[in-house]
C-alpha cells in the first residue's frame, strides 16, 4: 500500500503542535505552517493525522506507542523510516514527500553558519519537514561526534580513543561522553555515531586511533562512554543516541587493511573483538553500525548469523542496526552501486536503518521492489521500523522535536575544556626519561621544535572540522608550544623553530615535538610500518647538532618506529593525538601533574615485527602497560 504525498517547493517552517485537520470529501487535508499536504492512499482510503492517537500519548508504554503507529504506516513510510540520507543530497520538501526517517551530517558536512545556532536552524528546517508528514514521525539526526562535536568551529576537542585507552580511567571517560552530549545536543543533534569499540590488533591500521587499544577488556571497560552519551536512559535533557561501532572484528584485518578482512576463527574474533560489543549492549547503547570489514571473506553487511543470529539474538541487542556510509554497495564484493540482491541481503542480514547519502531515492524504489517480490519480508520492515520507532520515542522526540537552543554557550565551555584539558595530561605515556631529564623546569631556557608543537590541526588528528583533519589552526584551542609557554611565563625563556634550526646557544633543553599529521580510515593504512617522516628526521638532526639534550614528544594516532633514534633522546612522552588541550600536555612536561598514562597497545620493535600484541610470545620494544612516572 503507498501514500501519494504532494509538497510544496520549499520547507514549511515548523507546524503548530496540534494541526488542524479538515475533511474534504474522501480525502483529508492537513493544513501545516507553510503548506498543504494531501494524503490519500491507493485504496482509496484516507489516510489522516489523529492528535489524539495513543503513539502520541507519552504516558503509555513504549511498546504500546510502537504498535499503535507501525498499524497507522504504509508501506512507504516505513521504507522511509529505514532511509538515511546526507543532508546536503536532500531537496526542499522530500523529507516530507519520501517520509525520511533520518540524516547524517558526512565528516566536514556542515551548513554555511558553523555555529551552533546554525547547526541548530538548520536541524529544525529539517525537522519542520518531517513533523509535515502524515504521521508527524520525527527524522533522527546523526553525526560523527568521535572525540567532541568534533564538525563544529569552537567545540571542545577531546583526545581520541587511543589516548582515552592510555588513561585507563572509566570514570573520566563516562564524563568525557556526558560532555560531548551537551554539546551535541546544545545544536539540535540527537544521534552520535561513537563510540567506536574495536579492538585494534595492527598499528598499521589506519583507524587504530579510534580504538581504546589492543586489549578486549580495555575497550570493554570504556562503555562507560556510552552511559556518558545517553543518561542513565534514554531521553534526559542532554541524552543522544549511542551507535557501538563498527561491528565486528574491523581491529583485526588482515595486514591492519581498512575495510579488510579478518581471517580470524570464530572462537578468537568471541575472545577478542566481540567483548567490548557485549559490554555495549549491556550499558543500553541505542545503535550499533556493522564494519565495512569482512570475516573470513563474507561482507559484514551481509553476515546474517553475526547480525541476527549473533549481535540481536544471542547478546540481546534491542536498539536497531545501521550500515555504514554506502557500505552494502559492497556486499559482493564490487564497490560500484548496489544491486537489488546486495539491498535483500542487507535488510535480511538484519540491517534495520540503511546508510545510502546519494543514492536514497533509489533504494526506497529498490526496496520497494524487494518488499513486493516477496524477497523481503514484511516482518522484516516492521521489525526494523519497531526498533527505530523505539528508540525516536525513547529519546522522547515525538514530544520535543525540535533544538533545545538554550545552550548555545555550552559548546566549547571553559568547564569543558578543563576537562579535556584533565584528559590529555592522564593519557600521556612517558616512555623515556634517562637523567630525571623531565620535569622540566619552568625557569629554563627551553628550545621547541618540530611540525606539530604549534599546529592545532595536527594536534587534533582526523574527524576534527572535516573528515581527513587538516593542519593549521582550524579551530580554537591550545597548542603545545602554547602549554608550554604559558607555563614558563616569565620565569624562563621560550623559543621556537619549527625545523629545528637556530638553537641558541644558552639553550639548557631541546623539545621536538614530531610525529603523524591527521589522516581517517584506509588514508591512514600504513602497509610498510608507521615510521617518522624525513621532516622529522631532519628536525632532529638540527637539534643532535646542537648538542642540547632533546626531549621528543610524539604526537600520533598510534605507536611510531623509533627504535633507532631513541638512543639519541633523554626522554620519550607519547601524547597521542590529543585534540584542542595542548596546556595538559605542558602540564605533565612540567611536572605540575605526573605522568600516569599506560601504554594501550605494544610498542613495535621494528616494522616487520606487526601485528604485535600482549601475550604473543614477540617481544616489542615498550610492553602493553608500560608508563613511567616522575
Amino acid at each position: 500500500m503507498t501514500t501519494t504525498v504532494s509538497a510544496p517547493p520549499t520547507a514549511p517552517a515548523p507546524p503548530p503542535r496540534r494541526p488542524l485537520l479538515i475533511a474534504a470529501g474522501l480525502a483529508l487535508v492537513l493544513l501545516a505552517a507553510g503548506g498543504v499536504y494531501w494524503f490519500t492512499r491507493d485504496d482509496g482510503q484516507t489516510g489522516a493525522f489523529d492528535p489524539d492517537a495513543p503513539y502520541l500519548d507519552a504516558s503509555r508504554p513504549v511498546a504500546e506507542r510502537v504498535d499503535d503507529l507501525l498499524g497507522r504506516m504504509t508501506l512507504d513510510e516505513k521504507l522511509g523510516q529505514m532511509t538515511q540520507a546526507e543532508r546536503k543530497e536532500v531537496g526542499a520538501g522530500e523529507i516530507t514527500s519520501y517520509a525520511l526517517g533520518s540524516l547524517l551530517s558526512g565528516g566536514g558536512s556542515v551548513p554555511s553558519d558553523n555555529t551552533p545556532q546554525g547547526w541548530a536552524d538548520m536541524y529544525d528546517a529539517f525537522q519542520a519537514e518531517a513533523m509535515a508528514t502524515r504521521l508527524r514521525i520525527p527524522m533522527i539526526y546523526g553525526v560523527d561526534a568521535v572525540h567532541g562535536h568534533n564538525n563544529v568551529k569552537g567545540a571542545t576537542i577531546f583526545p581520541h580513543n587511543i589516548g582515552l585507552g592510555a588513561t585507563r580511567d572509566p570514570e573520566l571517560v563516562r564524563r568525557i561522553g556526558e560532555t560531548v552530549a551537551i554539546e551535541v545536543t546544545a545544536t539540535g543533534l540527537d544521534w552520535d555515531f561513537a563510540p567506536c569499540l574495536c579492538v585494534a590488533r595492527d598499528i598499521r591500521w589506519g583507524r587504530t586511533y579510534e580504538s581504546f587499544g589492543e586489549d578486549p577488556e580495555l575497550a570493554s571497560a570504556m562503555t562507560t562512554i556510552v552511559t556518558g552519551l545517553q543518561g542513565e536512559k534514554l531521553g534526559g535533557p542532554n541524552s543522544v543516541l549511542a551507535t557501538a561501532k563498527h561491528y565486528v572484528g574491523d581491529g583485526g584485518t588482515n595486514g591492519g587493511k581498512d575495510q579488510g578482512d579478518a581471517q580470524l576463527s570464530e572462537e578468537e574474533l568471541r575472545k577478542v573483538h566481540l567483548p567490548p560489543f557485549q559490554a555495549a549492549v549491556k550499558a543500553g547503547v541505542g545503535s550499533v553500525m556493522i564494519s565495512f570489514s569482512s570475516f573470513n571473506g563474507v561482507k559484514l553487511h551481509g553476515h546474517r548469523q553475526l547480525i541476527t543470529d549473533v549481535l540481536k539474538g544471542e547478546l540481546g541487542f534491542t536498539g536497531f542496526v545501521v550500515s555504514d556510509w554506502n557500505a552494502i554497495d559492497q556486499i559482493d564484493g564490487v564497490r560500484d552501486v548496489f544491486t537489488p540482491e546486495e539491498v535483500s541481503a542487507a535488510v535480511n542480514a538484519g540491517i534495520d536503518m540503511v546508510m545510502v547519502p546519494e543514492r536514497w531515492r533509489e533504494f526506497i524504489s529498490v526496496l520497494r521492489d524487494e518488499v513486493n517480490a516477496g524477497r523481503v519480508p514484511l516482518d522484516r520492515i516492521d521489525d526494523a521500523n519497531r526498533r527505530i520507532l523505539a528508540k525516536k520515542f525513547e529519546l522522547g522526540m515525538f514530544e520535543h522535536p525540535m533544538a533545545d537552543r538554550s545552550q548555545f554557550d555550552k559548546v566549547g565551555a571553559p568547564a569543558h575544556r578543563e576537562l579535556a584539558r584533565q584528559a590529555v595530561r592522564q593519557s600521556q605515556v612517558l616512555l623515556k626519561n634517562d637523567g630525571g631529564v623531565l620535569p622540566l623546569k619552568k625557569d629554563s631556557r627551553i628550545f621547541v621544535a618540530g611540525r606539530n608543537a604549534d599546529d592545532i590541526g595536527n594536534q587534533s588528528g582526523g574527524w576534527t572540522l572535516t573528515w581527513q583533519g587538516q593542519s593549521g589552526p582550524i579551530t580554537d584551542g591550545t597548542t603545545i608550544l602554547q602549554g608550554i609557554r604559558d607555563a614558563v611565563g616569565t620565569s624562563g625563556k621560550v623559543t621556537f623553530s619549527a625545523d629545528g634550526t637556530g638553537v641558541p646557544a644558552d639553550t639548557d633543553v631541546a623539545v621536538a615535538v614530531i610525529g603523524e599529521t591527521p589522516y581517517a580510515e584506509y588514508e591512514g593504512d600504513r602497509p610498510d610500518g608507521v615510521t617518522l617522516t624525513q621532516a622529522d628526521l631532519d628536525t632532529l638532526a638540527e637539534l643532535r647538532k646542537s648538542g642540547k639534550p632533546v626531549v621528543v614528544v610524539l604526537v600520533s594516532g598510534r605507536p611510531v618506529d623509533v627504535t633507532a633514534q631513541l638512543p639519541q633522546w633523554r626522554a620519550l612522552l607519547a601524547a597521542w593525538l590529543p585534540g584542542t588541550e595542548g596546556a595538559g600536555v605542558a602540564d605533565v612536561l612540567f611536572g605540575s601533574h605526573k605522568p600516569t598514562g599506560k601504554l594501550p597497545m605494544s610498542w613495535p620493535a621494528t616494522p616487520d615485527q606487526e601485528p604485535v600484541n600482549h601475550g604473543d610470545p614477540k617481544t616489542p620494544l615498550f610492553p602493553y602497560g608500560f608508563g613511567l612516572t616522575y
